[in-house]
């Protein structure tokens, strides 16, 4: 079995933290519900009950045919900072240096989380854009 040798002091110098370098630009999206916070926003079993699960699958699939520079639009942007205004609280197992993102997947519904290289880390399953509400016009 073929063995990694990580010259890191911590898991974490790996993961998080300002030391980590940009995507490379031929890294394509991957995604992982590690950080998903079930206590706010959706469950998977809400959105196929209202039939919106597979319309989010179709998206993450179509994403993760691209690479991460393709990826950012107005349907896939940062926020760079946590939403002061979010009607959603401050996950306490998210690092503090996180930046944040909101995937739009139609209308409202969107999937908040932060970037880590060309990993999206799916925080919150956002069916009312609560994460950054916007002020209707």
């Amino acid at each position: 079995m073929r063995q990694f040798n990580f010259k890191s002091k911590s898991k974490k110098d790996l993961l998080y933290g300002k030391s980590i370098p940009p995507p490379q630009k031929t890294q394509y999206l991957l995604f992982s519900f590690k950080d998903l916070d079930r206590s706010q926003g959706g469950t998977f079993k809400d959105w196929q009950r209202k039939m919106i699960l597979a319309d989010a699958c179709d998206k993450l699939h179509s994403y993760s045919l691209q690479t991460v520079p393709q990826c950012f639009s107005d349907k896939f942007k940062s926020y760079k900072r946590w939403p002061e205004h979010s009607n959603f609280k401050k996950p306490k197992h998210v690092p503090e240096d996180a930046v944040w993102y909101s995937m739009h997947i139609s209308a409202k519904l969107c999937l908040g989380g932060h970037l880590v290289h060309n990993i999206f880390y799916i925080v919150f399953l956002d069916e009312n854009h609560d994460l950054w509400p916007s002020k209707r016009k």
